[in-house]
């Protein structure tokens, strides 16, 4: 995710808020507001993707071992999205492990001993309030829209993004062809 210069000015004088609380502004509290929706809004749509991935993944383990090529494109994709990989992608990986790629997902899924710790670097400034503002005004509240049109047709589903932005299958060359590339 990432923020514009307005936003990181609102998110750096709200963090400077909550370390030292002092009046502010109303217009201080509506840009907060806004961006702590723009937030919400952001990450109920990375887990609606991830969701999506999920289910394309448990699709693609349910067909294995005839879509190994999708699955093991799909699970290195839902770990670098920061899957974790459950029992089922873990044995599937195993039955898998003669695919130097699987064994190599393996390798990296497979559960380790220790994790190291984190060392955080110090902090270069310390944040503060800026001075002036009022007490917080409670937010005006967002006028209702006018009168909102039905929907198109109310029997038709709404299309998934699988459906909408399908996902290209990566087809081997044909039997018994031979590619020579020539350098020249």
């Amino acid at each position: 995710m990432a923020f514009g210069a307005q936003e990181l000015r609102v998110l750096r004088r709200a963090l400077a808020l909550a370390l030292n609380p002092s009046p502010v502004s109303a217009e201080d509290v509506q840009d907060c507001l806004r961006l702590a929706e723009s937030l919400d809004e952001a990450m109920g749509e990375s887990a609606r993707l991830r969701d999506f991935l999920m289910a394309d993944l448990a699709r693609y383990r349910a067909a294995l071992p005839g879509s190994v090529t999708g699955y093991l494109t799909l699970l290195d994709e839902a770990l670098a999205a920061g899957h974790r990989p459950g029992a089922d992608d873990l044995s599937a990986l195993r039955a898998l492990r003669g695919n130097p790629a699987a064994a190599a997902l393996l390798a990296r899924c497979a559960p380790r001993q220790a994790t190291p710790a984190v060392t955080l670097p110090a902090a270069r400034t310390h944040l503060h309030a800026l001075p002036g503002g009022k007490p917080p005004q409670k937010p005006a509240p967002r006028p209702a829209p006018a009168d909102p049109a039905p929907p198109a047709d109310p029997k038709r589903p709404i299309p998934t993004p699988g459906e909408v932005f399908p996902r290209r299958k990566p087809t081997p060359p044909p039997a018994g062809s031979r590619h020579h590339l020539a350098a020249g």
